[in-house]
């Protein structure tokens, strides 16, 4: 069967009132116990599977958990064991789960890719929980079609390791599982309760801490962009399309905030985060015409958010990347405490905001909504997207077109001291070809405030031409040779040698607008700090490759052919 549930972490200052709704007369009180298994290297958990053996009440209950949509669904096979024979193996300790029950039943694919026999031996327990639910229904019974019906869970205790009971998590989360009716009346009720209980998306599974416990991780680590993961075909309408892409955008998006939601201050978390929100933003913005059911204000929520990790993410970067690097080459230190603790808003916070909660729970609902009740559901991407590709291209040139034009433009006045810190790229500085006698011999102009506006414009555009071709790339190969293999085959490197050419152009510039900003960071410090004339000094004789590393980037890919 499909499981499909919303899980959310409960924040302290709200856990008193979620109690009061959670715990009423009809709600039940159960202890979980659990045992889960693994191999030492964790090969199930690797395959996205969780297995266990739970008591439940009087019952003991062997479940499996696999593969799903990434994000709300998952498949579960259930078996309840004999208590006795259950009983006789844990006063053994020889509680072990019995695979062969997965024969010929749905979950069996799943486990396609590993030999029962051999994994059964293999087989440990890697940790325990020991865990209080509370469980009650939600009903709604005004729809005369069918019984909506919802089992809320509120789970409190810990996550025990299974050879050093020293080593604990502790578990504090609510589950949301659509038990009959309609998948609406899920979300519906989730967006309430997140809503009033200020409750923050999760996607990490129990199943997930307990490995982290055994590795000895507080969080799983950060998750980039995976296109491998877009399930799209040549005959994908323009509402299943976009759906998929979605899709795959929260794919990104949802682990990095869950592990930012659960305390995570690592950049990297951060960083994927951005990348995956500003996928999401293209994709709203330029496929925006292929749903009839994409809410507007979805863009507005995720742009601001996108502001607030910006801010904060450019300072951690120049405190634990730029700053870091420039002492290994003799510079002398310069402190960005104050400029970090000044700023109002942490990733936490942003994430945290219930107005990004509810957005993310409305998003996961519009990938699981049925494409074909759409006006457009007869109409397909594949013609569209071409057309889409075109218009971006060419507003890709006219951008590097003015981009040109501004840096050949004599300007008298530079604008050194505006420094904006809103959509800067970071990804990857890189100061390696710059050595410590070129700080004295050479230097570079920095752009004026025309050049930095067409710079910018050029950067975006690059941006979401990348974006919009990772998205299209693997529907137009499909489309176009659906008979041929083998102009499949070289459709599919010709699309592969552009995107590569295209992503190289737009780190490159990204590269070079981040050092730029960066530069004016350590000049406008340097105004009360004499140290920063070393950063300011470096940074600017770095330039100097990245704005030719730039310029060949940029005439590559003008030389490349189009793949659509």
């Amino acid at each position: 069967m499909q499981e499909i549930e919303l899980k959310f972490l409960v924040p302290e200052s709200r856990l008193k009132g979620l109690m009061r709704q959670a715990n009423i007369k009809s709600s039940q009180l159960t202890r979980l116990a659990a045992h889960y298994y693994d191999t030492p290297d964790q090969q199930l958990a690797k395959a996205g599977i969780g297995l266990r053996i739970r008591q439940e009440g009087d019952a003991w209950v062997q479940t499996i958990k696999a593969g799903g949509d990434g994000i709300a669904a998952r498949l579960e096979h259930n078996a309840v064991l004999d208590n006795q024979q259950v009983q006789a193996m844990l006063e053994a300790d020889t509680l072990m789960p019995d695979l062969g029950i997965y024969k010929d039943t749905a979950i069996a694919a799943a486990l396609e890719s590993f030999k029962l026999t051999k994994l059964a031996k293999t087989l440990n327990r890697l940790y325990v929980t020991d865990v209080e639910r509370i469980t009650r229904m939600l009903v709604d019974n005004n729809d005369n079609e069918c019984s909506n019906q919802i089992e809320m869970a509120y789970d409190y205790g810990e996550i025990i390791h299974g050879s050093d009971t020293s080593q604990r998590y502790t578990i504090q989360e609510i589950e949301f599982e659509l038990i009959s009716g309609d998948v609406d009346f899920l979300f519906t009720t989730a967006k309430t309760w997140c809503q009033r209980h200020k409750l923050c998306l999760s996607t990490v599974t129990k199943a997930e801490r307990g490995g982290l416990l055994i590795t000895g991780q507080q969080h799983s680590p950060a998750v980039s962009a995976n296109l491998s993961a877009l399930t799209v075909d040549k005959d994908s309408s323009r509402p299943a399309f976009i759906r998929a892409v979605v899709h795959n955008c929260l794919l990104q998006i949802l682990p990095n905030s869950s592990a930012i939601v659960a305390g995570s201050t690592d950049n990297e978390h951060v960083l994927q985060l951005h990348d995956g929100i500003q996928r999401l933003r293209t994709a709203l913005k330029v496929f925006g015409s292929f749903s009839d059911e994409l809410n507007p204000d979805w863009s507005t929520i995720l742009k601001q958010t996108t502001t607030l990790l910006t801010d904060y993410r450019k300072l951690a970067y120049l405190a634990s990347h730029i700053e870091p690097y420039l002492q290994e080459h003799d510079a002398p230190s310069v402190d960005w405490t104050v400029e970090i603790e000044a700023l109002k808003i942490t990733p936490i916070e942003a994430v945290r905001a219930n107005n990004l909660q509810l957005t993310l729970l409305e998003l996961i609902a519009f990938t699981m909504s049925d494409p074909n009740l759409e006006p457009q559901a007869d109409k397909r991407a594949a013609h569209k997207l071409r057309k889409v590709l075109n218009k971006r291209y060419k507003k890709l040139l006219k951008a590097e077109r003015k981009f040109h034009e501004a840096r050949n433009a004599k300007v008298d006045s530079k604008d050194l001291d505006s420094t904006s810190l809103e959509n800067v790229n970071l990804e990857g500085v890189n100061l390696e070809n710059t050595d410590s006698q070129s700080l004295q011999a050479q230097a570079v102009d920095l752009p004026v405030k025309g050049e930095k506006q067409a710079q910018y414009k050029l950067y975006r555009q690059l941006e979401k031409l990348r974006y919009v071709s990772e998205f299209a790339a693997p529907l137009i190969n499909n489309e176009k040779f659906k008979n041929n293999k083998l102009n499949s085959k070289k459709s599919k490197k010709k699309s592969k040698r552009f995107l590569k050419r295209l992503v190289k152009a737009q780190q490159a510039l990204g590269q070079q607008r981040a050092i730029t900003y960066y530069q004016q960071c350590y000049q406008h410090r340097a105004g009360t700090d004499f140290n920063a004339w070393y950063g300011a000094g470096w940074l600017n004789a770095s330039l100097i490759n990245a704005n030719k590393k730039t310029e060949k980037c940029l005439a590559k890919l003008k030389s490349v052919d189009k793949f659509w």
